[in-house]
């Protein structure tokens, strides 16, 4: 059952990939969806009989490579963490290619489009089952491919390649941490395999390594380095900037990065290594604040942004951030409930701004929309119940999940000192922002006046305009075509999306419903350890689940305060006083300016690294290649080089008693200089 899971998305792939054009796009779509529906069936499958029943289960597919003391299995690891994971991957993988027939029906490419989502979902799926180091690795090189042909996928478009490169690059910094990180546990341990390594964990926590000239504990630095992986991969603050832009990839490839795939690879890593993390405090500590920070970073740059899809974009950055918190405080089963319950309700507002773009003849600019919903009212209601998903309204899935690790940062307060105390603050604060500008997105596309087609702008569509658009503003205007390139006219009356399209809404609908009150006792109550057995590790000393459910009344009340606070802005501001938001930007434009342009990361990076790499590249191409290399001497070094190795070749006769002779020269040079360094 495993090996289907894992490689029917695989088998997907070739037959897309390698025969898509000899048996048309049609076939591609229902063959790579097929699979991927039977493998999601089995996935929900194994996750019953994992987490409600036989626990961990190691499965040999084959042995990777053996030099010396290095042994790489190819296996899988199965247990509950893992189960979770092909449950996540695999559910919202299926309904995205469900999806997708609808969303792509006009793309010419669409083989090579499914054959890349089911390349993807392999990829995460090797990197979720994996049952040591290297192989994780395989699998979090493969997801970044993945990402970069998907992000690409309309190559015509220079702002696709360009986040295609950006994500690509970007994602390399955090993996060349990841890869020291995982030499240095090699060293330490001998072995990658996690059966291995694990057991081995106690015994290293005063081991000191040497490294950039400083002796650092071991295990801290260990775990420094494999968290700079998960600040890549997972979009972490200083190394975030390619998740926003990622979303110039089709809305369905959106759905997948930021739901199921991509970015929650660096939360399941955590996860997964949780044995080693725990005996690393410091590290920990780190973790907590670059998600307490990402949370609120995020969550501010998300209240100014005027793309559908770029608002949801950082709402999944700051979600992740939360999802760190948990990691930092030890409250590992806690992040991982926020990871499940959020791929619903995330997938559920990506595939719906789908919906909403599809409607809108490719829109995705908000202040061109407006008054949707009784024209697309079950877009409305899904998109509806992701909203209250995602800011937590009680009963919802986010509720459970995000209140969860807000209540475990305020527990961890006692022995986390002020970095639990920095997080708690930030994420009640973050849950404020994150409830206004999920309202805003909804009331800009869904309620009030019509300003699309001939109907103009509504009175608050007039502070941004007024004052210029984030140089990412890409998507009104001159990209109104924006996905499939077909450049409809904005005249046409929004209309529902096809059923193929609606179906996948709905089941993501029922998800971010139930899936937080189905689950909640079996992932964080009073008896989690049951349903965990084990697969994620917490000290002796670690008693993070039981403290969170014995704070305070006022800290369990707070994010539903903070959600409600951000509802009631929102509100007032985009339904009732919409002039409001407006005479906001007018009366702080540095403010709104910085917010606008996410606090400048991307110009800072262009001067720091970009400017810099481009003159040392063009100064070695003008002044070496060009003034040395092609223009030193009457024609060159380069044609001197050339002189030289013509007159060389003439040495190469072909004839054997040629070389003999030179051999002897040699032989005979050899022992001259040996006798006379003798005597």
């Amino acid at each position: 059952m495993y090996q289907a899971i894992v490689f029917l998305p695989l088998i997907g792939f070739l037959i897309a990939g390698l025969f898509g054009r000899l048996i048309g796009a049609r076939a591609s779509e229902i063959v790579t969806t097929t699979l991927l529906l039977i493998s999601a069936a089995l996935s929900w499958v194994a996750f019953i009989q994992v987490g409600f029943g036989s626990g961990t289960t190691r499965v040999q597919v084959a042995t990777w490579l053996a030099s010396a003391d290095l042994r790489v299995d190819w296996a899988f690891r199965i247990d509950t963490l893992t189960a979770v994971m092909l449950v996540v991957v695999n559910t919202v993988s299926s309904l995205v290619h469900l999806y997708s027939i609808g969303y792509m029906h006009e793309d010419p490419s669409r083989p090579r489009f499914f054959a890349y989502l089911s390349l993807f979902t392999f990829a995460m799926l090797m990197l979720v089952t994996a049952d040591n180091l290297v192989q994780m690795f395989f699998g979090w090189e493969g997801v970044g491919l993945a990402s970069y042909l998907l992000i690409g996928f309309w190559y015509q478009k220079p702002s696709a390649n360009a986040a295609a490169i950006k994500a690509f690059v970007v994602n390399r910094v955090g993996d060349f941490g990841f890869l020291l990180g995982i030499f240095l546990v090699f060293v330490l341990t001998g072995s990658v395999a996690f059966d291995s390594i694990f057991p081995q964990i106690a015994g290293l926590t005063e081991r000191s390594f040497r490294f950039l000239g400083y002796d650092w504990n071991a295990l801290t630095l260990t775990c420094l380095l494999l968290f700079m992986g998960a600040m890549g991969k997972s979009a972490q603050f200083l190394l975030h900037t390619w998740l926003p832009d990622a979303m110039e990839g089709p809305t369905p490839v959106s759905a997948l990065i930021h739901a199921a795939t991509m970015v929650t690879a660096g939360v399941f890593m955590v996860a997964r290594l949780s044995p080693i993390f725990e005996y690393a405090p410091v590290a920990l500590t780190v973790v907590v604040v670059i998600g307490a920070t990402t949370a609120f970073f995020a969550a501010t740059v998300g209240l100014v942004q005027n793309d559908i899809k770029r608002v949801i974009a950082y709402s999944t950055c700051s979600q992740l951030g939360y999802m760190f918190v948990a990691m930092g405080v030890g409250a590992y089963s806690a992040g991982i409930f926020h990871l499940f319950t959020h791929a619903f309700f995330k997938a559920l507002l990506f595939l719906g701004a789908g919906s909403v773009i599809h409607a809108m003849h490719h829109e995705q600019d908000m202040r061109n929309m407006g008054g949707l919903r009784k024209h697309i009212p079950l877009t409305a209601a899904a998109m509806t119940i992701g909203t209250l998903a995602l800011t937590g309204f009680p009963l919802f899935a986010g509720y459970f999940s995000k209140d969860a690790i807000i209540e475990s940062a305020y527990a961890s307060v006692a022995h986390g000192g002020f970095a639990s105390s920095y997080a708690f603050v930030l994420l009640v604060v973050a849950a404020l922002m994150t409830s206004f500008y999920s309202w805003r997105l909804y009331f800009m596309t869904f309620e009030g006046a019509p300003r699309w087609g001939g109907h103009g702008h509504a009175a608050y569509g007039h502070d941004d305009h007024a004052h210029g658009h984030g140089h990412d503003d890409h998507a009104h205007a001159a990209h109104a075509h924006d996905d499939h390139g077909h450049g409809h006219g904005h005249d046409h009356t929004p209309h529902e999306s096809p059923l193929v399209m609606l179906i996948p809404l709905a089941v993501l609908s029922l998800g971010a419903l139930v899936a937080g009150y189905v689950f909640k006792e079996a992932f964080i109550g009073h008896d989690y350890e049951h349903f965990w057995k084990a697969a994620l590790f917490t000290g002796k000393d670690n008693h993070i689940l039981h403290a969170m459910h014995e704070v305070p009344k006022w800290v369990v009340w707070s994010p539903f305060v903070a959600m409600l606070i951000g509802f009631l802005l929102a509100l007032y501001m985009y339904v009732l006083r919409p002039e409001v938001p407006g005479k906001l930007a007018a009366a702080n434009p540095v403010l709104y300016k910085f917010l606008l342009n996410k606090w400048y990361f991307d110009e800072i990076y262009d001067f720091l690294f970009v400017r810099p790499a481009m003159w040392l590249g063009r100064f070695l191409w003008k002044k070496g290649d060009g003034a040395v290399i092609d223009g030193l001497g009457p024609d060159g070094v380069s044609a001197r080089v050339v002189d030289v190795t013509n007159r060389v070749v003439r040495l190469q006769t072909g004839y054997v008693y040629h070389y003999a002779f030179a051999m002897l020269i040699g032989v005979a040079g050899l022992v001259t200089w040996y006798l006379m360094a003798r005597g």
